[in-house]
């Protein structure tokens, strides 16, 4: 039982490479381990991970037996080469908490958001560097078909409910796994709808959902440029044009970006996603009034008297409704920072917020499906030691029994705690993970 117990382990630490281990341009690599950027060990001399020479090293050691060694911590730890595109130095399964906190190659473990429970069942990965993504939402409406009532009596076997991602689930991990729920200084100033769009992309490179490439389902606006608006529509086109009827099926794709507003159109209402002002998206009246009264809390953020105004993310999955008009499904709404760090509500903004301004490394642990988030920490603090910080924040305007499960939750873990209806206290102090 141990053995297995060991293997299940392993399995489940091996799919947390499905979070990528690399180092995308947005992360910081400032003042990290006291040196100007993360730093590799390969075949027996050190290069930055921005040094122009790490291309050229990298293909010479890809598919041998060197590996290189990520030297955050004494003795590093050993990493391995991928080609993605460029060459790409990726955590070995197993090994993200074995790097400093502060190491862009750190990973917090599973059970610490709502990933953990997806691992091994939502989450698969049937070939190595290749996820499957088991979600409760179609990819193609199909021509309905009759449905026999009752159970047949010549029952042969009865399948096993597996736990299915909904939409919402899916937009959290491209968000983990494009590294958006991670904060380190360097990366002000450099989250923009490019940065977003290139990060969210490049996250579905290698996920297949329902045996589609999740690529060639996922379309985040590019930067919208007036002066460009028709080529840039061109290249909308030519990617939604998969949402083209075939054989009576209908196939659909995921738009991702920011909710910008809704209008009322003659047979709904017009969906506007920003960086796309010249293509609404459409939606019958009463899904959209059903999507206010779910997402309430969402929408009614953005007029919050706070001194940061936050962003709406939008999933929205969607079909063609006629030539060149792209009608909703489905959509989940999420709250997000200016810097696109997901927040679970308000009450985080005060938080996350004071973290950045104050130069802090960090992660924001995400839902997914979970059915309450006060099992998770508001934030992982990287920057505080040798092991995360878990910061909690209470607020008196979530449900009596979200509070009462976070409250509950408190009195078994070490933590640091702050009461939005009180000041900020002090954030646990900087120190170097390592040092003595």
């Amino acid at each position: 039982m141990a053995q297995a117990d060991g293997e299940m382990r392993m399995f489940w630490l091996a799919l947390l490479l499905a979070i990528d281990g690399d180092v995308p341009e947005h992360r910081d690599t400032a003042k990290f381990n006291d040196m100007d950027t993360q730093r590799f060990s390969i075949a027996g001399r050190v290069y930055d991970a921005d040094d122009p020479q790490l291309q050229d090293v990298l293909s010479r050691v890809h598919d041998t037996p060197e590996r290189p060694r990520c030297l955050c911590v004494r003795g590093g730890v050993e990493m391995y080469v991928a080609l993605h595109g460029k060459y790409r130095i990726k955590r070995m399964p197993g090994t993200g908490a074995q790097h400093r906190p502060d190491c862009p190659s750190f990973e917090m473990e599973g059970q610490l958001s709502g990933l953990g429970e997806l691992l091994g069942e939502a989450i698969l990965e049937p070939v190595s560097g290749q996820i499957e993504l088991r979600v409760d939402f179609a990819l193609d409406r199909r021509p309905s078909s009759s449905i026999p009532h009752g159970e047949s009596e010549d029952v042969a076997e009865v399948g096993v409910p597996r736990r299915r991602m909904s939409l919402r689930a899916v937009m959290h991990y491209l968000f983990e796994k494009a590294q958006f729920n991670r904060w380190s200084p360097g990366m002000e100033g450099k989250r923009n709808q490019w940065v977003l769009q290139k990060y969210l992309l490049r996250a579905s490179a290698d996920v297949m959902v329902k045996g589609n490439p999740l690529s060639e389902r996922l379309y985040v606006p590019e930067p919208f440029n007036e002066s460009a608006k028709h080529d840039i529509a061109r290249r909308r086109r030519e990617k939604l044009s998969i949402l083209r009827p075939r054989d009576g099926h209908y196939p659909m794709a995921i738009v991702m970006g920011e909710f910008k507003g809704s209008e009322p159109h003659t047979l709904g209402r017009r969906i506007w996603i920003k960086h796309m002002p010249d293509t609404p998206l459409l939606m019958p009246s009463k899904s959209w009034a059903r999507m206010e009264r779910v997402f309430a809390s969402v929408l009614e953020a953005r007029d919050a008297d706070a001194s940061y105004r936050p962003h709406v993310a939008m999933a929205a999955l969607i079909r063609a409704r006629s030539e060149m008009t792209y009608e909703i499904e489905a959509a989940s709404l999420m709250l997000t920072t200016e810097q696109w760090i997901p927040i679970e509500g308000i009450h985080e903004l005060g938080l996350i917020q004071a973290l950045i301004d104050q130069r802090r490394k960090f992660i924001k642990p995400l839902r997914y499906d979970a059915k309450s988030s006060a099992g998770f920490a508001s934030a992982l603090l990287l920057d505080a030691g040798d092991d995360p910080v878990q910061l909690h924040v209470l607020s008196s305007f979530v449900s009596p029994k979200e509070r009462e499960a976070k409250e509950k939750m408190l009195k078994d873990i070490k933590g640091w705690v702050w009461d939005t209806g009180t000041d900020l206290p002090d954030l646990p102090a900087r120190r170097n993970a390592g040092s003595q």
